[in-house]
């Protein structure tokens, strides 16, 4: 067998680097080699892989900071991506975040020499590094939206890398991995269908989180990115509404401080860390804000969902759910107990999301396209 080199370009956050995870251990374990180049890359690092942090240093948050203050017409959060407004939020700011790993990701390359490029969609270093060294790039989807586009506005933004770096256009030779469950969009696959297989990071976890619960467990997150912008507020409305519900709520919250919530009543737990996909085989449902990861991890648990949307993907991610059957929307402020209560007794939504969750394990599982990557080389 000849041994394949697989360098995955990921953009900073877990929302992006965790959906690669699934995909470079079945190279791994087929026995290939994968390097990982990302900013920080302590998140891959603690999933078991070689990592070379791409912007070292480098403060990302700053970096989103300082763009917004130069561009505020453009950098909108609350723009929904689905949207040619949205396109050029993306475009504009991720080519600036992808710009400050691009040295360092092309050093490592020209240096460990992979074979094949994997990248997250709104990483622009990922397809310029397979341009320059003349290799195939495999776009890694991470979710429902138009990421082709995303990519292509991305790299065309990179004016001034891509002439440092004597990159003209995108690599020869493109493909794509579409993790979207085909009855829930639209569209035609984009290239290879894989069924998504969480990875949401590793931990020990508490006796409880393993016990099916007497009443239902309704699952609560706001994924990595939003509470560190004050949006943990936005769950106080469903706080007052858990109190006179005869229901369980785990607010899987990470590292964030639940103390803005005010006191907790006896139903809701602040449970810190608690990876979702242990989280959501012992629970009747998921809150959350819409994320692409978090909706994704739903769907394979077969769990039904209320979505918060609070920007970017989310709104098209929420959209997808409830046009789908398989969960509502609301804005965080209209929550009320009546759509609680319909959350966790209507079949329908139920029905639905064990009918997905059927069709991804369906799908290709990561470990079948390894011969699809290895076979571009």
């Amino acid at each position: 067998m000849e041994i394949v080199r697989v360098l995955f370009v990921t953009s900073p956050g877990l929302g992006h680097v965790f959906p690669t995870i699934s995909l470079a251990h079945a190279l791994r374990a087929a026995g290939h080699e994968v390097l990982v180049a990302t900013a920080g890359g302590k998140d891959a690092a603690n999933a078991g892989l070689p990592v070379v942090d791409s912007a070292p240093g480098v403060d990302i948050s700053a970096v989103f900071e300082q763009a917004a203050s130069e561009q505020p017409e453009e950098f909108d959060f609350s723009t929904n991506i689905d949207t040619e407004k949205g396109l050029a939020f993306i475009g504009a700011i991720f080519a600036r975040v992808s710009g400050i790993s691009v040295d360092v990701t092309v050093s490592a390359a020209e240096s460990w020499r992979p074979d094949v490029v994997v990248h997250s969609p709104l990483q622009g270093a990922g397809p310029l590094v397979a341009a320059k060294l003349g290799v195939p790039a495999v776009t890694h989807g991470i979710g429902f939206a138009d990421e082709a586009a995303a990519t292509e506005a991305i790299f065309e933004k990179m004016v001034d890398e891509r002439e440092r770096h004597g990159v003209t256009a995108l690599p020869e030779v493109r493909e794509s991995i579409d993790v979207a469950p085909p009855s829930m969009v639209d569209r035609p696959v984009r290239g290879w269908p894989m069924r998504y297989v969480p990875y949401n990071g590793g931990g020990v976890l508490p006796e409880w989180v393993l016990e099916r619960p007497a009443r239902p467990r309704v699952a609560v997150t706001l994924g990595t990115v939003l509470t560190q912008f004050g949006a943990l507020t936005s769950l106080t409305k469903l706080v007052d509404v858990a109190r006179n519900l005869d229901a369980e709520f785990v607010l899987a919250l990470g590292d964030a401080d639940p103390s803005p919530l005010g006191e907790l009543p006896d139903n809701v737990r602040a449970a810190g860390w608690v990876p979702l996909s242990a989280l959501l085989p012992t629970s009747s449902a998921l809150v959350h804000h819409g994320g692409a990861g978090s909706t994704l991890t739903a769907i394979a648990a077969g769990v039904p969902q209320l979505v918060l949307p609070h920007g970017a993907d989310q709104y098209l991610n929420a959209d997808v759910v409830a046009r789908r059957g398989l969960g509502l929307r609301s804005e965080p402020d209209q929550v009320d107990a009546e759509l609680i209560n319909r959350l966790l007794t209507d079949t329908g939504l139920s029905s639905a999301a064990s009918e997905v969750a059927e069709e991804i394990i369906g799908l290709p599982t990561p470990a079948d396209l390894v011969p699809k990557i290895t076979g571009l080389v």
